[in-house]
This record gives structure tokens, C-alpha cells and sequence, in this order.
């Protein structure tokens, strides 16, 4: 296996906001402990859980922001229980953090807890024109979602994009992350074809075991047949081994080169620690071998 460590501390830093990351409110302590490896004013989604509280999800936003990094709060509509409960969470993220951007998403549950069964319904409600959001994320299923259909996806995230649009708002969508970059590349060219332009983030899975990667990808309805498992360079029989997305990252620029796709930035899921990912992908960005004009750089 390749010394990552080494790897990690020869590379440069790259500037701000070049890729974004994830944090649950109980691991925002993960934040404050890599602080110097991720680039300063770096946008970091704080996680909806459902065994976390709002005041938990305003109190890691108030963290990322004295940290210096952006505060990207992720708004679970099934898990919201009421109008006033997401005015009062709104309100209290706007006044303790000042987000600049929300992401929205339908959230796991069975049966919605208040009035808003997806994100569609709390787009509805009026929730960005209520707190004055100008900037909105959506989220995308590249290699599919284990309980809605391909063709729903689609119509969904059409009607989320224009709507968004149509408020005077800009829109970014954030990938799931998968295993098969050539999925996620006919996924974006189909995007285009829709003559949807806006940016595209790519979820990239950090550095870590086989094991915990196949455990996420069951949770996520995204299992990789063996077949792309190999392409990825998931050991399935070593479940302990230390995997990082190179392969995945290296087919993503192929098939991206040139910024022929639009806007394709990068999303980190640091499933091994939020330093090991922070530090990967700092060595990514940070060689200009690793094509960053493929990915990253409009039309």
C-alpha cells in the first residue's frame, strides 16, 4: 500500500473553496482538530441526523464559521415537524452563523414528522423567500436511489432546479457518492443534454477501509456489483485495507477533460476522518498532474 502520510505532507495547499466537505454535529470536533489542512473559507454541509438536535446543527455551524469556513447547513424536509420548526431553526442557523447556502433534501424517514413529505413540498412552502436564501443545493442519485425511480429523479430534480431558478436564487448540485465514475460522467452529460448548466460537485468518498466503504454504500443503496469494485479498487476480501478514490478521481478527469461537462467541482464524504480526506484531497488539487482544469473549470 502507498505511504499516504508522505504523500499528504509533500503536497501543497491549495486556496479556498476549491472542493467542499461533510460533518456531522456530534464530529464538528473533527473540524477543529484538522483546522490547518483544509484551505481556508472552505464551504462544509453539517448533516441533518435524526438523532441530533437543531440546537446540536446550529451550534457545528457557529464552529465551521469562527473556524474560518463557510457553514453549508443540510435541511431534512421529512424531519422537519412543523412550519415554526423550520422557521425557528432557520432563524436560529441565520443568527448564529449567517450561511450563505442551504442544501435541501427529502431525509430517510418512513413518514414525514410535520407537513413537508420532500424537499419539493418545503420549496413550496416558500422557505427561501421567507429568510432571503439566495444560494440553494439539491442533491442527485448519479448510479440511482435504492427507493425512487430513475424517471422520478429526473422530473424532481428538473422541477427543484427551475423552481430554485425562477426565485432569483443560484442553484449547485451535490452528487451521492458511488464507485462508478463513468456513471456519474453519462449522468452529467445527460444533465447537460437537459440543458441544465448549473454546477455539479461530485461526491468523492475519502481515504478509508474497504469495509466501512461497502458498509456505506449498503446504507446508501449504491452496493457496487464486483465489477466496479475492482475498477475502484474496493478488496473485498481484505476488508481492513486502506482504499483512496485515485481510481475513481483519475476516470472522473478522462472523462471530464477539458471542461468539456460545465462546472464539475468536488465533494468530500470523509468516511476515514475528516483529516485523512482534507489531506488527500489537498494533494489532489494540489498536482497539477491530477488535471483540475478537467475537473473544475466551466465552459
Amino acid at each position: 500500500m502507498p505511504d499516504l502520510d508522505n504523500q499528504y505532507r509533500s503536497a501543497p495547499r491549495p486556496g479556498g473553496g476549491m472542493y467542499t466537505l461533510e460533518v456531522t454535529g456530534k464530529g464538528v470536533a473533527e473540524v477543529e482538530a484538522a483546522h490547518a489542512a483544509i484551505p481556508p473559507g472552505t464551504p462544509i454541509n453539517i448533516a441533518f441526523l435524526g438523532n441530533e438536535d437543531h440546537g446540536r446543527r446550529v451550534n457545528a455551524a457557529q464552529v465551521i464559521r469562527a473556524c474560518g469556513f463557510e457553514p453549508v447547513p443540510i435541511i431534512s424536509s421529512r424531519r422537519l415537524r412543523s412550519e415554526n420548526d423550520r422557521d425557528d431553526f432557520l432563524g436560529a442557523l441565520i443568527a448564529e452563523a449567517a450561511p450563505t447556502q442551504i442544501i435541501l433534501v427529502g431525509g430517510d424517514p418512513a413518514a414525514p414528522a410535520g407537513p413537508y413529505e420532500d424537499s419539493l413540498a418545503l420549496l413550496k412552502s416558500g422557505l427561501l423567500e421567507r429568510h432571503g436564501i439566495r444560494r440553494a443545493g439539491i442533491v442527485a442519485y448519479p448510479e440511482g436511489h435504492p427507493k425512487v425511480d430513475t424517471d422520478t429523479l429526473w422530473r424532481c430534480l428538473k422541477w427543484k432546479v427551475g423552481y430554485i431558478q425562477d426565485a432569483g436564487c443560484s442553484v449547485e448540485i451535490t452528487t451521492q457518492y458511488g464507485f462508478d465514475a463513468d456513471a456519474v460522467v453519462r449522468w452529467i452529460e445527460r444533465l447537460r443534454d437537459e440543458d441544465i448548466d448549473v454546477p455539479v460537485r461530485v461526491g468523492v468518498p475519502g481515504p478509508a477501509n474497504a469495509g466501512k466503504l461497502l458498509r456505506y454504500a449498503r446504507q446508501f443503496g449504491a452496493v457496487p456489483p464486483a465489477a466496479i469494485a475492482e475498477r475502484y479498487g474496493l478488496p473485498l476480501d481484505d476488508p481492513d485495507r486502506v482504499v483512496g478514490p485515485g481510481r475513481y478521481w483519475d476516470q472522473l478527469a478522462e472523462g471530464t477533460e477539458g471542461g468539456r461537462l460545465g462546472t464539475v467541482l468536488h465533494h468530500l464524504y470523509p468516511f476515514g476522518g475528516i483529516l485523512e480526506g482534507a489531506r488527500w484531497m489537498n494533494s489532489r488539487l494540489g498536482d497539477r498532474n491530477s488535471a483540475p482544469s478537467a475537473l473544475g473549470v466551466g465552459r
